[in-house]
């Protein structure tokens, strides 16, 4: 029941779903995605397509927003590329659509302007910025966030100890 076929495989999201807006309704549920993982070396055979099920799928309970992650760049011919979009997605699914992975001030901006998203999530970039609004709003340098101090469990570095900016600002 939950394997093999493109419908399959979606079936328990899916179904989790549809328990989730039947407990609190549709207007309080919202689900991220990320059809272009590839975590534990366990590729979807066919991403796009993945992806674009689930948008449509999603339609039919009417909830909130679906926040799907940017697939990956991959270097081709020594530049980096990305060899698909959510475009698809964004065009199928009829709630808030919210993009997430390495968009910075100008990226983000144009994924709204041009209809890309109707939201940006800033992950990495907010956890380094305790003031990213701030920032981006008077185009302030952004402090490099530290990867190696991401889902550790000391509670005085990585995720609490990145500087505001100075009150000259």
């Amino acid at each position: 029941m939950y394997g093999g076929s493109l419908e399959n495989r979606c079936r328990f999201a899916l179904e989790i779903v549809q328990a989730v807006v039947d407990e609190i309704g549709a207007d309080r549920v919202g689900i991220r995605l990320s059809p272009f993982a590839s975590y534990s070396e366990a590729p979807d055979s066919n991403p796009e397509a993945l992806g674009l099920y689930m948008a449509k799928a999603l339609n039919k309970f009417g909830i909130l927003y679906c926040h799907v992650v940017e697939p990956r760049m991959v270097k081709i011919n020594e530049k980096f590329e990305t060899p698909y979009s959510l475009r698809p997605m964004r065009d199928a699914f009829k709630g808030s659509f919210i993009v997430a992975g390495g968009y910075n001030r100008k990226d983000g901006n144009n994924a709204i302007f041009s209809g890309y998203a109707d939201l940006v999530a800033y992950g990495r970039l907010f956890l380094s910025n305790p003031d990213l609004p701030r920032r981006f709003e008077v185009d302030a340098p952004l402090n490099k966030y530290n990867r190696e101090t991401f889902y550790i469990s000391d509670p005085a570095v990585g995720y609490t100890d990145y500087p505001f900016l100075g009150s000259d600002i």
